[in-house]
């Protein structure tokens, strides 16, 4: 089997020991360093000792989605399994455009992970059945949610999480250093371009789309 030197990036510690206890028996894996959040994975990848990496989505200070960018561009021949709560489709098709190797559910057994690992260091991508099914049959939504998401402004989508984490008008002008008529127009062109009807569908469109946990 090819040997793989393994990162392991997840802010939540019990899931990170976790998997560092099922794997690191394995002959044909080790274990380099782990990280709690992308900035510090980066880190790590930059000393050249690792080849593949596992990491969650969603990670303060960097989330998954963002750290596989700068690694599919500046450390391509690094392997990047993804291991989420994240079912959502629109995920999971940003993370194939990006280039990832592989997507898994935190819920998968331990040889479905070790059957995902080995697969991608053998030069193959693994994609969990039932997501690959759900990711193809909505080919047509994940378009148009990947069109909508790319419209957005750093600023809008800023106001977005905001309103998501439940901060009301005021607060987010205070935040942003915006005014409140400011806010309130960036909070019009959510609801246009997201084409959602209150709040409620703001807050969903942005945990659907991994802005937000």
């Amino acid at each position: 089997m090819k040997k793989i030197n393994l990162l392991i990036a997840d802010d939540h510690k019990m899931f990170l020991q976790g998997i560092m206890l099922l794997l690191e028996q394995e002959p044909n894996i080790t274990i380099v360093d782990k990280a709690i959040n992308g900035n510090e994975a980066l880190e790590i990848v930059k000393k050249g000792v690792v080849d593949f990496i596992i990491l969650d989505v969603s990670m303060p200070e960097m989330d998954g989605i963002e750290l596989s960018k700068i690694l599919k561009k500046e450390y391509p021949n690094v392997k990047i399994l993804i291991v989420s709560t994240h079912s959502n489709v629109m995920i999971i098709s940003r993370l194939i455009r990006i280039g990832v190797n592989g997507y898994l559910l935190k819920n998968a057994e331990k040889e479905e992970l070790l059957k995902a690992i080995n697969t991608i260091a053998s030069g193959e991508n693994y994609f969990a059945e039932e997501l690959e099914e759900k990711h193809l049959s909505n080919s047509s939504k994940i378009e148009k949610q990947v069109s909508n998401l790319t419209e957005l402004s750093s600023r809008e989508k800023e106001i977005l999480v905001l309103i998501a984490h439940e901060y009301n008008t005021a607060e987010i002008a205070e935040k942003t250093f915006i005014s409140l008529n400011t806010v309130n127009t960036h909070r019009r062109n959510l609801l246009s371009k997201l084409n959602a009807k209150n709040t409620a569908g703001l807050v969903k469109y942005a945990v659907e789309n991994g802005l937000v946990d």
